[in-house]
């Protein structure tokens, strides 16, 4: 019987919702200062987050005629920019922690559950969510922050969470993920990771077919219920989702 010894969490939509009033801000913000004329409304940043990686999105945009074309240089420019906006916003209050992860992330490490990240987004633009919307002392408390280009191939190729994992010492079979995409839970599919999902507005229709536990949000336990889209260990008891639930899904045969 497999047990539960490491959460791996998502960053963008899963710890926080950063994309809509977050990373899409902080483009266009970048853009605007790079004195370009696009802008990303909400509906075509939803598109664009088919595609992992900002400045892979800037690329596609351009490939696509969203944009004039621009040098690799200028683009990995734009981005660095566009960190910086977005390190502003957090820092400023205005991406708060989605609802039940501070809870989760609290009975984990309480209960010796190796915590870690494992997202595409910036080392930098990480910092920043940890230090403002956490605190400094999870610096110490996740054990691993693989972040951004460390691996070469970006989710839903699986290497985020196969280099999370072998630094870690962990195997997939006592490790849980914990996501908000489709190429998110493509990512921990490949890696042969358990997974819960919880959407958000952008990706609340994407195919999350096989996963574990899809769920609108994480919750309270004083909060309205959550949403259960797909539950397939029959859990019976999900007001919100806690850290035996997880546990329990660990101890069942695989999903993917």
């Amino acid at each position: 019987m497999n047990q539960l010894k490491c959460l791996l969490w998502d960053v963008d939509g899963t710890l926080a919702d950063t994309e809509r009033d977050g990373h899409r801000v902080a483009f266009n913000m970048a853009f605007e200062e790079a004195g370009l004329d696009r802008r990303w409304d909400v509906p075509t940043y939803g598109e664009l987050l088919k595609v992992t990686g900002g400045k892979e999105r800037i690329q596609f945009d351009i490939d696509r005629g969203g944009m004039h074309n621009m040098p690799h240089e200028t683009i990995a420019q734009i981005h660095a920019s566009k960190t910086i906006h977005y390190q502003n916003l957090i820092a400023d209050g205005l991406i708060p922690l989605r609802p039940g992860v501070l809870r989760l992330l609290e009975e984990a490490y309480a209960a010796d559950i190796i915590l870690g990240v494992a997202t595409t987004t910036t080392p930098s633009a990480l910092n920043a969510l940890i230090e403002h919307s956490l605190g400094h002392a999870w610096f110490e408390r996740f054990a691993v922050l693989a972040a951004g280009d460390i691996v070469p191939a970006k989710k839903p190729a699986p290497d985020i969470y196969t280099y999370a994992m072998k630094e870690l010492g962990v195997s997939p079979e006592e490790t849980l993920a914990l996501e908000d995409s489709g190429n998110g839970w493509l990512a921990a599919q490949a890696a042969k990771l358990k997974c819960v999902i919880t959407v958000n507005d952008y990706t609340r229709n994407q195919d999350f077919n096989g996963a574990d536990l899809v769920v609108s949000e994480f919750g309270e336990p004083d909060s309205p219920a959550v949403e259960i889209f797909i539950n397939s260990h029959n859990l019976n008891d999900v007001h919100h989702v806690t850290l035996e639930h997880l546990q329990r899904i660990m101890t069942k045969t695989g999903s993917w």
